[in-house]
């Protein structure tokens, strides 16, 4: 029986810890045995490279931090035997247009295939399909709506759209036997869905994606079985020694393997030791497990993914209003003042409703970034 085993790790990042043994090619040093001899067992394997590879540092303007690894790096990525990565996430322009560019050359020169980003919007959207042993598998990748996304004459990660990207997980789907699709989004450090990315997701495997695979969300989340498909919200970092916490420290590798009748999803438990990732002991591989597991049946207790997302919300409202309000000195210290609660006191119900109405709207959000936009435009000049 023709067959495929696949492995797919989230988030790869070589960082200053550790890029000179991705620079040596030091595969060994990064994963450790086990965990690269499981690598090795795979017929193919995918990860998410969420940095530019580019030896130019040229940092573009955006919220939150620009990434780079130096194209040297490639060499530790290749070691791994990984086959391809998706670059639809929210740092492949974090260099700009020639750290993508970097990117695609040098994992071309590397003999690593990618889907998500291209030099402008329809390339960027562009599937990829593995034909192995029988078998024709077709990944979708896309992200949602950050500093990264290409524009019809502009390069960029594959933007989630459901007026196309439903259409195109559709279209992928009558050529191949099976659909992957890389989801880059949801909220970070967070281990459950918002309600809208399950739905975003559900409608994804209404549209013939066999997996798909949330990641960005640096976490292990949940998962769920829908109509057939296999929905994981949240996977954790494959590789990225960013910083050390609860969240961040463990992570799973999606273990699946396809036949020409069925497909099976396993989960392989990682640790982050210090600048490298290793197979977790069994002890802690069961602990992470049985907590993924516990948090896959909360969700689907009716009621509780929104319920747990107000709570979220509830507890970062004052920040997103803070952001609203601006960040003048004078601001920030009768803030601190009020424990961080002077937000809570400047809005009334009306206002909020106005705000509430301003983003929820589309054609009021598209005015209003636009107008962003260009302001911010003509301010870099």
């Amino acid at each position: 029986m023709a067959g495929i085993r696949m492995i797919i790790g989230g988030d790869l990042v070589p960082t200053p810890s550790n890029a000179h043994l991705f620079s040596s090619g030091d595969a060994e040093e990064l994963l450790g045995q086990d965990l690269l001899g499981e690598l090795s067992k795979a017929d193919y394997r995918v990860v998410n490279l969420e940095v530019p590879l580019t030896d130019q540092e040229v940092p573009i303007l955006k919220n939150g931090p620009n990434l780079f690894s130096p194209t040297s790096v490639v060499k530790g990525i290749a070691a791994m035997g990984v086959n391809l990565v998706t670059l639809a996430n929210n740092h492949c322009l974090d260099n700009g247009e020639q750290g993508l560019f970097s990117t695609l050359e040098t994992l071309q020169d590397n003999g690593v295939d990618w889907v998500g980003a291209g030099p402008d919007l329809l390339a960027a959207a562009e599937p990829y399909i593995l034909a192995m042993n029988g078998l024709r598998i077709g990944f979708y990748a896309c992200a949602e709506h950050e500093f990264s996304i290409a524009a019809h004459n502009g390069a960029g990660a594959n933007p989630f759209d459901p007026l196309d990207s439903l259409d195109h997980v559709s279209d992928l789907k009558k050529c191949c036997d099976y659909v992957i699709v890389l989801y880059h989004g949801g909220r970070e450090l967070y281990r459950y869905p918002s309600p809208g990315l399950q739905k975003s997701c559900r409608k994804l495997a209404e549209k013939g994606a066999d997996l798909i695979i949330c990641q960005h969300s640096h976490c292990i989340g949940a998962f769920e079985q829908y109509e057939g498909s296999m929905v994981v919200y949240g996977q954790g970092n494959f590789l990225f020694d960013y910083e050390e916490d609860e969240f961040t420290s463990t992570s799973l590798l999606i273990d699946v393997e396809f036949t020409d009748t069925e497909m099976t999803v396993n989960f392989l438990p990682i640790i982050k030791q210090g600048n490298v990732v290793r197979m977790a002991s069994p002890p802690i591989a069961a602990e992470i497990l049985t907590a993924f597991r516990q948090r896959s049946e909360q969700i689907l207790d009716d009621g509780f993914i929104q319920s747990h997302y107000d709570q979220l919300a509830i507890q970062k409202l004052n920040g997103y209003l803070a952001a609203f309000k601006g960040n003048s000195l004078l601001y920030r210290f009768m803030n601190k003042l009020s424990g961080n609660r002077l937000a809570s006191f400047m809005y009334s119900e009306r206002s909020l409703n106005r705000l509430r109405n301003y983003i929820e709207c589309e054609a009021h959000r598209e005015l209003i970034l636009t107008g962003l936009r260009k302001r911010l435009a003509i301010r870099g000049k």
